[in-house]
């Protein structure tokens, strides 16, 4: 059986995670209590927004956020540690204030604790919300499937660990759909350090043959404070398949985006995957932010725009805490057909609303 986790357990990023190679301290459990207060002491004042315009960020206390748009609402779910939430709202405006919906909390033990990265998925009809959690030793974490209805805030029971059992699926799952087919994306612990891997899915909550690594952190800009990749976000367009995932430890403000691209083929050969040389998002030490990373994507109600929802801080020493808060911002297209990110935009700023809200 392929080893669940490296030597020394990861370290958690507050709410979330992890300070790869080191067991827990008491640091640690001081940070991850600091979830509980969404937005945290340092959460920025809101900023209101002009009707059909919205201002980052967007919501406060935010991180890890996973952003939908579906009949006439976007869905938010961020990680909140004990237990899985949605806020709704028919404006991206309206999400900085909205109340947030608990849809699931679980007692079972091998899954009570450190609940992180819920992600909201449509297939046959229902939403599935997938999201990792542990039994309070995060050495121990996995990825875990939750059945809803036709709404995404029907109720949720718990369907199954994403495991066929010959290995640990880790932390940060995201659904690729492609060719008929559908594959899970995670982040995962190898003696190389924290990778991004692939594997087939036969159902929803279920997952079928070996296992692929598709991305090892190598580049200098992926190993800030440790060598991660993590937090794969699926993009598709005019018919080309990108991930981005970030990458560093997340407690540094050098956390950020880099962007895979597959060539075509089989998802599942690490050869049909390319990396991008350089980072494709990074701070922003101008506008005051920092650790941009964590992201997800989304299409204007309209579909004709997509835009990337990420965590990021104002804390110019980066940090895995409650003080990452929610950012959006358009995703633009250039001639080649590769996806322009720009820069993580200013709080405050006026940005005009997805097309079509």
């Amino acid at each position: 059986m392929h080893a669940p986790h490296p030597p020394t357990p990861p370290r958690p990023r507050t709410a979330r995670r992890r300070l790869l190679l080191r067991p827990l301290s008491a640091a640690l459990l001081l940070l991850g209590a600091a979830l509980c207060v969404p937005g945290g002491a340092a959460a920025a004042q809101p900023v209101a927004a002009a009707a059909g315009a919205f201002t980052n960020p967007v919501r406060e206390g935010a991180a890890d956020p996973y952003l939908t748009w579906s009949d006439g609402q976007y869905y938010l779910t961020y990680t909140q540690g004990d237990h899985v939430g949605i806020v709704a709202s028919p404006t991206l405006a309206g999400l900085h204030d909205a109340p947030e919906h608990e849809v699931f909390r679980d007692a079972a033990p091998d899954r009570c604790c450190n609940v992180w990265a819920p992600e909201l998925h449509r297939s046959g009809g229902r939403w599935y919300l997938y999201y990792g959690a542990d039994n309070g030793d995060i050495g121990q974490h996995r990825i875990h499937v939750l059945e809803g209805g036709a709404n995404p805030l029907d109720p949720y029971t718990y369907k199954g660990e994403l495991n066929p059992g010959d290995y640990n699926p880790g932390i940060d799952s995201d659904v690729l759909e492609i060719n008929g087919a559908s594959y899970l994306l995670w982040s995962g612990w190898d003696p190389d350090g924290q990778d991004l891997f692939i594997a087939r899915m036969a159902s929803p909550w279920e997952l079928t043959g070996p296992r692929s690594k598709i991305s090892v952190p190598t580049h200098d800009w992926e190993v800030v404070g440790g060598a991660v990749n993590e937090g794969p976000a699926v993009l598709q367009h005019d018919g080309r398949t990108f991930v981005a995932f970030s990458a560093s430890q997340c407690h540094t403000p050098d956390y950020k985006l880099g962007l895979l691209t597959l060539a075509g083929g089989d998802p599942l050969d690490p050869a049909a995957w390319s990396k991008s040389e350089q980072p494709v998002f990074t701070r922003n030490d101008a506008a005051g932010v920092f650790g941009p990373g964590h992201n997800s994507f989304f299409t204007s109600p309209d579909g004709s725009e997509t835009y990337n929802a990420y965590h990021a801080t104002a804390d110019p020493a980066g940090s895995c805490g409650g003080d990452r808060s929610l950012r959006v911002q358009k995703v633009d297209w250039r001639a080649d057909g590769t996806p322009d990110f720009g820069v993580p935009s200013a709080p405050g700023a006026a940005l005009p609303a997805p097309a079509g809200e």
